[in-house]
């Protein structure tokens, strides 16, 4: 494996990322203050017990999960998109680097920056709701399975964008209100049995469950099933990276 590549690859969309600290940090972390604000220290305090946690401390993986896929998506799309608007993309496929190294580097890089910023939001967290963690090792599993996933998506989505508008158009119309639905600020068996069903079709449900039961060990679908859904996903994010580098589709061309 050329390391020396994958890592001059990692270390420019880290810097890049360093160099925008007020849009790629403050940005979520203000808005996502904003929300324990409002629903955690506001209305949280008004509302009664969810599953047996207060509403404060039950939205805290929910809204952590929303800000990571969200980000995840963004940091990987951009940071692929960039070269192929620039026609520097053209530089890395040439240079003795394999497709494997190449993902890496971008997706190893915009994981970095999600999981980070995951932790600073978990620790922000903790300045407006107090909660615990009971499985702190199974959250950084779903913490880092959900960002690297993610980030597959997202590079995904910026070599299949041919346009910077296009960068915006699944993480806002789709990724968004998919999270906003999957359990977020609340527990799916609180709605109707039929909805209920209709919940379970949305992938999200299955990564916001498996994450807040890491912490309070109350989840909407089992924790197996979770990080099932995740690894198929995952494959799937893998197959078409795969058929990506191999066709060459909107790389080449």
């Amino acid at each position: 494996m050329n390391l020396h590549g994958v890592r001059a690859i990692y270390h420019f969309e880290l810097s890049r990322w360093f160099r925008t600290l007020g849009q790629s940090i403050a940005a979520p972390v203000i808005s996502t203050s904003l929300y324990f604000i409002v629903f955690g220290a506001a209305i949280g305090a008004r509302m009664g017990q969810v599953e047996g946690v207060s509403f404060g401390a039950f939205i805290v993986p929910g809204l952590v999960m929303l800000t990571l896929l969200t980000e995840s998506i963004s940091n990987a799309s951009f940071g692929i998109h960039m070269p192929r608007f620039s026609g520097t993309i053209y530089e890395v496929l040439s240079a003795p680097v394999s497709a494997f190294e190449v993902v890496l580097g971008y997706v190893g890089a915009a994981a970095t920056k999600s999981v980070l910023l995951g932790l600073l939001i978990l620790a922000t967290a903790r300045l407006f709701v107090p909660y615990t963690i009971a499985h702190p090792f199974l959250m950084v599993i779903f913490l880092v399975l959900t960002a690297v996933t993610f980030c597959l998506f997202g590079f995904i989505i910026g070599i299949w964008a041919d346009g910077f508008e296009k960068l915006q158009v699944i993480p806002v119309l789709v990724v968004t209100p998919l999270a906003f639905l999957g359990g977020s600020f609340y527990s799916i068996s609180m709605l109707p049995p039929v909805w209920q069903k209709v919940a379970l079709l949305n992938p999200v449900v299955y990564l916001v469950s498996g994450f807040r039961w890491s912490f309070f060990e109350t989840a909407d679908v089992g924790v197996g099933v979770s990080l099932a859904m995740m690894g198929l996903f995952l494959t799937l994010c893998l197959a078409a990276i795969w058929w990506i580098f191999r066709t060459g589709y909107r790389l080449k061309s």
